[in-house]
């Protein structure tokens, strides 16, 4: 009954972590770029009272063993990278990557992060930055007497001055792919860090070696579904509501045993 208390209340710590994961995914629904996250759970260790194949005389052994679990953990949070839908806003800085890539960003520091997010304008010295003013890896300036601005599918950022007919190109948009982009440590502003487990960038022009090329004039929508997080938020609320269950019917068990002495 002991055992019963402390596995279920494992249950309830790892759903609880769902639950949280939910709301996040929920409360970034239209978040650009956001990639939504997946718990993976795992149980914990068996004691093991009887081994499989344990003899019961010198011709018979048990074919199964008995074995008691001890609850469950999480075992991974896992972003998933599939494309977000694209929405329409006409701004020529406004852009998505049709299928794999990221923008690549500078900080401040000088280190360098990667990003879904294209919502991209120009700061003070005519900089490519997005939001938060983090210029694009390698940088692209605009010229002040700049009347237009178009990006091509291969990145090539092209400008029409003020008084001239034809445009000219002032620099090139390269997007960055991993190996493993579930292993990039994502850390807020939408905004992502090359890790161990994600490899090396892989860096050059969209459109060429699996990178998606790129669209002017829209945005990435999360790829969060409501639906499916709040069928996951019904399952993992019954189950919360099981494991606390348990808890109070192994606590209930062990108040009769204490009360058998009277």
């Amino acid at each position: 009954m002991i055992r019963g208390l402390f596995t279920a209340s494992s249950g309830m710590t790892s759903q609880q972590f769902l639950i949280d994961t939910i709301a996040n995914n929920l409360a970034n629904v239209n978040t650009n770029g956001f990639k939504k996250t997946r718990v993976d759970f795992q149980d914990l260790l068996y004691q093991t009272i009887r081994p499989a194949g344990t003899s019961v005389d010198q011709t018979t052994r048990v074919p199964s063993g008995i074995q008691v679990g001890h609850g469950s953990r999480v075992a991974d949070t896992q972003k998933i990278f599939t494309q977000g839908n694209f929405r329409l806003t006409e701004n020529p800085l406004d852009l998505v990557i049709e299928g794999e890539g990221f923008f690549k960003l500078q900080l401040q520091d000088g280190t360098s992060v990667y990003t879904r997010d294209g919502s991209f304008t120009m700061d003070e010295n005519g900089d490519i930055v997005n939001s938060d003013g983090y210029r694009l890896d390698p940088a692209i300036n605009i010229p002040q007497d700049a009347v237009e601005v178009a990006v091509g599918r291969d990145g090539t950022v092209s400008v029409r001055i003020a008084g001239d007919v034809d445009a000219t190109d002032v620099g090139q948009i390269l997007t960055s792919d991993f190996i493993n982009n579930p292993g990039l440590k994502a850390v807020g502003q939408n905004l992502f860090l090359e890790t161990t487990a994600s490899g090396p960038p892989i860096e050059g022009p969209p459109g060429e070696d699996g990178r998606g090329q790129i669209a002017s004039g829209f945005l990435e929508s999360s790829n969060v579904s409501v639906v499916e997080e709040m069928v996951n938020l019904i399952i993992g609320q019954r189950a919360y509501d099981s494991n606390a269950r348990v808890v109070e019917t192994s606590d209930e068990m062990l108040q009769t045993a204490t009360n058998l002495k009277r």
